[in-house]
């Protein structure tokens, strides 16, 4: 079993930025992908980002904007999110999953989500 927990969700203006964290624990060292999604009141979770292997994916409504990272010393993945715009407000969770990313993620492994809020 592995649990994740997220951290670094707040208040910020637009063009503002904000640093995303998530740990994993438990068993954790057989974690090869893992990734970001967002839900936002009234709409469906959708994927943001996503890393494995050091490759990486975005979607098209953050990239250039948005980078994920995984220091795998710490168990971590981080999420930097900069030029953000009030259309990025929402609860961003934290997914992992044992198989590799071929294009798809299905997390087996989900945090508990953290709040982000861009003010116009």
């Amino acid at each position: 079993q592995v649990q994740l927990v997220e951290s670094g969700g707040g208040l910020v203006q637009a063009g503002g930025s904000l640093r995303l964290s998530c740990v994993a624990s438990g068993n954790a060292f057989g974690i090869r992908t893992m990734g970001w999604y967002r839900q936002a009141p009234g709409k469906q979770r959708e994927l943001v980002a996503v890393i494995a292997s050091g490759a990486m994916d975005y979607a098209d409504s953050v990239k250039g904007r948005f980078d994920i990272s995984r220091d795998n010393t710490k168990n971590t993945v981080y999420l930097q999110m900069s030029s953000l715009e009030p259309e990025d407000t929402a609860t961003y969770y934290c997914a992992a999953d044992p198989k590799s990313y071929t294009g798809s993620f299905s997390p087996r492994y989900w945090g508990q989500g953290t709040q982000v809020t861009v003010s116009s």
